[in-house]
């Protein structure tokens, strides 16, 4: 099957699997894989489908039937002007709340702003009048496009009908062949399965709470921008579930908190008798990349989202999205949950005996220790890159702190005027831990004026001459280029950067001396200079420590 038929056939059937009984297609050569997938839905009686030869006619029969039924109608049609003759009924659509899910065929990227026939710039052509749009990209045939799809029109599905019912946009770029022609195999899979949608979205009426199946084989997830996160980490206390928390989800506490759930996963062993029948995720996870495929293998992933206009699911296998969850408490052993803790224990011990060996100062053990004798009532504002995933993997769960950091779009930009911002409206101390380019990339947060109110907050510098989190990476395979184009060394001297703004500065020299060092009150700052490939050398002696240890634990 090539991939425009593959596209087609899987936009269709998802569609099909979340509601739609209704289509109407404008014919055109480019949508021919959407009209043949129509048909062919059409002449098996899982939809009806009207064709007519006037987009605009065609438009506003579909909004007809939309208004009238009150459910999302798909609408198609070739790309160019048949485009653009959909806009007024997609714009009255708009103003009178009607739903309609809008599929237009489009040229390859590479045909766009050449002179190609029928070609003109449609990404997101209806503007402010559609609920939500998207360029889906030419189908290609690899792993994990299935997901995609499935996931994207189960998203346009829930988008036109909820909180604000409205018409959608989905823009299929299609190469040539546009016709099934039955020579290539796909990777995987195109079926869903029976049933129904990819992801089930939950409309917001009032009161509506998504009731989770009873069992004790759950987990809960919490990422970063999590709300309410006391409620659901009580809840899954009392249903025997342990908690997965990255650091700023700021649910790493208590008996059900692990903090090695990093390793654990990295363990196939581990891994496959540790299925979780359900997984319940809140805020936005993506700081490891064995918890989200744990997320990709979950029978059951419940996202809870208080935006039903955009959810967090990085891996597309939410199987449920809501605005409220219940947890219910079922009775049974704690097995499960022993189970999850005794590993748990054995990866940290393993870790920290690692860390604890070196007397220098060492990335991983700065972020354990800083994160363990911070005074209660802290506020720690950590980096987006490197500084917020060895926290992930070494932070011990503990109460009274608040941790945070930049990472919606995880950029390196205003680091240290975020944290000064965050500072200055904390009510207890507040400490920054940030590598040595966030920290440069925002040099001016530190110029404050002589009427500037300055902030109780400690700066440590982790200064590795560079971008760190890149000798962890493949780039670092590559020796020649790296240093140039990936490490970045710099040559600055923090100190001379703290003298010129006249703030104190500290050099950090052995990892006990860490309580000393960031003792003291106002705006501060303090180096721990480190080297990346030592620094690459000793996440890689915790990881294989930390799997050696559960799997001795599974071998018992």
């Amino acid at each position: 099957m090539n991939p425009a038929t593959a596209l087609a056939t899987v936009l269709v059937d998802e569609l099909l699997r979340c509601g739609m009984t209704e289509a109407v297609l404008a014919p055109g050569s480019r949508s021919a894989p959407l009209a043949l997938a129509l048909h062919e839905a059409s002449g098996a009686g899982r939809v009806r489908l009207h064709v007519r030869i006037d987009e605009r006619s065609a438009s506003f029969l579909a909004l007809g039937m939309a208004k009238r039924s009150g459910r999302p109608v798909a609408l198609v049609c070739t790309s160019g002007t048949a485009a653009a003759n959909f806009h007024p009924a997609v714009i009255e659509a708009h103003e009178s709340h009607v739903p309609l899910i809008v599929l237009t065929a489009d040229r390859p990227p590479e045909l766009r702003d050449t002179g190609a026939n029928q070609t003109i710039d449609q990404v997101k052509i209806y503007g402010t009048a559609a609920r939500w749009s998207c360029e889906i990209g030419v189908p290609e045939n690899r792993p994990g496009m299935v997901a995609y799809w499935r996931s994207l029109v189960s998203r346009a599905w829930g988008l036109a009908l909820a909180p604000d019912p409205g018409p959608v946009h989905l823009n299929a770029a299609f190469r040539e062949p546009l016709i099934p022609d039955g020579d290539a195999t796909w990777c995987e899979p195109l079926d869903g399965d029976a049933t129904g949608a990819w992801t089930k979205v939950r409309a917001a009426t009032p009161g509506s709470v998504l009731h989770v199946p009873p069992t004790r084989r759950g987990v809960l997830v919490v990422g970063d921008g999590a709300t309410n996160v006391k409620r659901y980490v009580a809840a899954a206390s009392m249903a025997g579930w342990p908690v997965l928390a990255e650091p700023n989800g700021n649910a790493r506490y208590g008996d059900h908190a692990l903090s090695s759930h990093h390793f654990l996963l990295g363990v196939p062993e581990f891994v496959e008798r540790h299925r979780p029948e359900v997984v319940v995720t809140l805020g936005k996870p993506g700081l490891s990349r064995p918890l989200l495929s744990l997320l990709r293998r979950a029978e059951e992933h419940v996202v809870l989202s208080p935006d039903l206009t955009r959810w967090p699911d990085p891996v597309r296998s939410a199987t449920q999205v809501a605005q409220d969850v219940e947890i219910p408490v079922v009775s049974g052993d704690d097995s499960w949950l022993k189970s999850w803790r005794s590993a748990d224990l054995a990866a940290a011990a393993a870790v920290d005996a690692v860390l604890d060996a070196i007397p220098e100062v060492s990335e991983p053990r700065l972020a354990r220790d800083l994160v363990a004798g911070l005074p209660g009532g802290s506020l720690l504002f950590t980096a987006a890159s490197m500084p917020i995933r060895d926290l992930d993997q070494v932070m011990r769960p503990r109460r009274g702190i608040r941790v945070m950091a930049n990472r919606g779009a995880s950029g390196i930009d205003g680091l240290v005027s975020t944290a000064i911002g965050a500072a200055l409206v904390h009510s207890g101390r507040a400490y920054a831990l940030l590598g040595d380019l966030a920290f440069l990339h925002d040099q001016n947060g530190l110029i404050l004026g002589p009427d500037d109110r300055r902030p109780d907050l400690a700066i440590i510098v982790v200064n590795n001459e560079g971008g760190g989190i890149f000798s962890l990476l493949p780039q670092a395979a590559l020796r020649d280029p790296f240093e140039r184009v990936f490490g970045t060394p710099h040559r600055v001297d923090l100190e001379h950067i703290a003298a010129a703004h006249r703030i104190p500065y500290r050099r950090l020299e052995a990892a006990a001396d860490l309580p000393k060092a960031i003792a003291g009150e106002g705006l501060r700052i303090v180096e721990a200079r480190t080297d990346r490939d030592a620094n690459a050398v000793l996440h890689a002696e915790m990881r294989k420590a930390a799997h050696e240890a559960v799997r001795a634990l599974l071998t018992r």
